[in-house]
């Protein structure tokens, strides 16, 4: 959810920069997925952050530490009700005592991770892309269905029904923004098992938190209708992250939860 070439100097330099104007959309677009999959598979970084994630009837205010034994949630505060130190203490205990819990939590992480990875490898196929404006050392892409695309999975069948833009950082080749409309309506089974609604929206941003490491920063989801077999698609939700802290390498639980109990509301 990398390092650009480098230029030679002098008249090579130059022909190179011609070659780069030169080079497709299709190709550029290409490029910054090619250099997030590899940034997401060398980035091993972890981070505190503060998250607050509003869903239907399940609003929550959290700090995250990201740990080598996966990531600590403490709870400061859920649909408007305010969790005592006490309570968050137990929470976190709970959770470090359960090695049940944490794998659930671990491979609902690995799963997210892996479709946001395969869905992010259908960029270049599943739209047709136009090179918009440049501004500020970014660049603006914006697609629309590809009538020629094969979605190979029901998800791929909703991203693809998208129509938006793609803001890529010029230097890094690294993605910054990613908005898209549903421009029709999605059927599933002749809408049986689905249906969801063209108008739904989603957007993610993202920052770059040290040299070459970006984290996503904030995910609107506004998407109407539903889907019984993956409700994850059917989605209303709003998460913004910040007060992000580098987190060292080999923290565990134990000292993430101190750590998480020292952080003001």
């Amino acid at each position: 959810m990398l390092k650009p070439g480098k230029w030679l100097l002098g008249a090579a330099a130059l022909l190179l920069c011609v070659a780069g104007n030169a080079q497709t959309v299709e190709q550029a677009v290409q490029l910054a997925v090619n250099t997030e999959l590899r940034a997401d598979a060398q980035d091993h970084t972890h981070w505190l952050y503060y998250e607050v994630d509003l869903q239907p009837g399940n609003s929550v205010e959290q700090w995250v530490a990201q740990t080598s034994q996966g990531g600590l949630k403490c709870v400061i505060d859920k649909n408007g009700q305010k969790i005592a130190k006490q309570q968050q203490r137990e929470a976190m205990d709970a959770f470090i005592n359960d090695p049940t819990a944490q794998a659930k939590a671990r491979k609902s992480g690995q799963h997210d991770d892996q479709q946001a990875a395969q869905m992010l490898r259908l960029l270049p196929q599943a739209f047709i892309w136009t090179k918009g404006e440049t501004h500020n050392g970014e660049t603006v892409y914006h697609f629309k269905p590809n009538p020629s695309f094969t979605p190979p999975s029901w998800q791929a069948r909703v991203f693809a029904a998208m129509a938006g833009e793609m803001t890529v950082d010029d230097a890094q080749h690294r993605i910054a923004r990613l908005k898209g409309t549903l421009i029709h309506n999605v059927k599933f089974f002749f809408g049986i098992f689905g249906n969801l609604q063209s108008g739904g929206t989603f957007s993610v941003e993202r920052e770059q938190l040290a040299p070459g490491i970006w984290q996503i920063v904030k995910t609107h989801v506004h998407i109407r209708g539903h889907a019984l077999l993956f409700k994850s698609i059917s989605d209303q939700e709003d998460d913004v992250k910040w007060k992000f802290k580098r987190m060292p390498d080999k923290f565990d639980f134990a000292q993430a939860e101190k750590l998480l109990l020292q952080q003001k509301d």
